[in-house]
């Protein structure tokens, strides 16, 4: 079995003459690709997805090295990233053309979707192989080229692993390629050659990328943190409540961007509420998920852990109370609860990317929608009622790209639009029909008749 000890091989990072030769060859391949029938696409993404889905053991044990990610997550992460391509392959038949009535007799208006061109995809590194597909399968079945930036912690999983396997399914040359390594982004967001750049990374990171592409005006869609919070009003399931948001928070040691950072309570249930909540993170095992079946393996860094065990620290220092966990031993931080945070504290005001549960309390159901949305993040949201009626009157007022009643913050279907507000992202969301407006563009044709 692949444990953490056992990395793979080491990866050349490409050089900014590498990523300018690898952009000349995609403008040079993508209106070929273009023009190749959809039924065409759609049999090289099918072929790829049956390819990858052979190779689905192997392609686990890789994430599970590169990422620390339990098996489980691996496991899901793979299938997830093959499902993608099944569904780009469907999307490659997406009618993309309409008529529309022209004010002039004679006239015919055509609007038709065209590829946006080259697109410069930078992904992350806590869902690697997902991130990348999630974009690149319908960007390529919509007749993109795709220059693929993985993150440098998982170059292997976030594309080299796979990219060939494309390739070999019938992918033209120069349509696809992996550019990994520190210098490929800044070079991929700069150059004039790329059409488009979607992020995928931290808000602060994405900040200077969408200044960074404007210089050349080409398309930008990022999507960034999230402060997800699970609201629990006063008319809820307590035992759902704590289920989900302990799903939440604990999925992937918290290392997701809509994983539930702060647990918003009313008053009357916050006691019932922490104790059940440390009851269940006392049963989660930490260890290596490589060697084992464990709940939480490490986090990427040690440098992430020890800044998640200094947000606890310094949130009890303000006042806050730790009921379990808090500290790290190397890159391991263990499921932890805190309760009394409060507006001002880290484990508030910011993303923790960590097992960490932040439990504040609301006064009454109006003031803990007030703190929900007491952040400049705006991703996913939970919200916790028995009347699903007023759940969905109250979701609407969560300021927030996705809001779930009665489920987790750590949701995802790949049919469904996926994207936040704020400091969690902007340009054209993604997943199913939201990738046709994401991945190309507008372009109107009018034949002028008789008179």
């Amino acid at each position: 079995m692949t444990t953490l000890t056992t990395t793979p091989p080491p990866v050349r990072e490409a050089t900014r003459d590498d990523v300018d030769s690898a952009i000349a060859r995609a403008r040079e391949a993508q209106p070929r690709w273009a023009a190749t029938p959809g039924p065409e696409r759609r049999l090289v993404l099918r072929r790829a997805a049956a390819a990858l889905d052979a190779r689905r053991p192997e392609l686990v044990d890789l994430v599970i090295t590169e990422t620390g990610g339990t098996r489980r997550k691996a496991e899901g992460e793979v299938g997830d990233s093959i499902e993608e391509l099944h569904l780009a392959g469907a999307l490659a038949l997406t009618p993309t053309a309409e008529i529309v009535p022209s004010v002039r007799p004679g006239r015919e208006n055509v609007v038709e979707r065209v590829p946006v061109g080259v697109i410069g995809l930078i992904t992350g590194w806590n869902f690697p192989m997902h991130l990348a597909l999630r974009i690149a399968a319908p960007a390529l079945a919509l007749g993109n080229a795709v220059l693929l930036k993985p993150a440098p912690e998982t170059p292997h999983s976030g594309g080299l692993a796979w990219a060939r396997v494309l390739v070999d399914a019938g992918l033209p040359d120069g349509v696809l390629a992996v550019l990994p390594g520190h210098d490929a982004g800044p070079a991929l967001v700069e150059h004039p050659g790329v059409d488009m750049i979607h992020f995928t990374g931290s808000s602060a990171v994405g900040r200077r990328v969408a200044e960074v592409a404007a210089r050349t005006l080409k398309k930008v869609a990022l999507e960034l943190g999230g402060n997800n919070a699970a609201v629990v009003l006063s008319d809820a399931d307590l035992d759902l409540a704590v289920s989900c948001a302990a799903a939440g928070t604990f999925v992937h040691q918290g290392q997701v961007c809509i994983a539930t950072g702060r647990h918003i309570v009313v008053r009357e249930h916050a006691d019932a509420y922490t104790a059940a909540l440390t009851d269940h993170a006392a049963r989660l095992t930490v260890g290596d998920p490589a060697t084992g079946d464990v709940d939480l393996g490490p986090l990427i860094s040690e440098r992430q852990a020890a800044r998640a065990a200094a947000m606890v620290a310094e949130s009890v220092a303000r006042g806050a109370t730790l009921h379990i966990g808090g500290g790290h031993d190397g890159r391991y931080v263990p499921a932890t609860v805190v309760s009394g945070v409060r507006p001002g504290m880290p484990l508030f005001d910011e993303e923790t990317f960590a097992p960490v549960a932040a439990i504040t309390v609301a006064e009454d159901d109006e003031d803990a929608i007030a703190l929900a949305n007491r952040t400049e993040y705006g991703l996913s949201a939970a919200l916790f009622t028995r009347d699903v009626e007023r759940g969905r009157v109250l979701a609407r007022r969560l300021r927030a790209g996705m809001v779930h009643v009665n489920d987790t913050t750590a949701m995802h279907e790949p049919q469904v639009p996926f994207g936040g507000i704020g400091a969690s992202g902007c340009g054209e969301r993604f997943g199913g029909s939201a990738n046709v407006d994401l991945l190309t563009e507008r372009r109107w044709i009018s034949v002028q008749g008789s008179m």
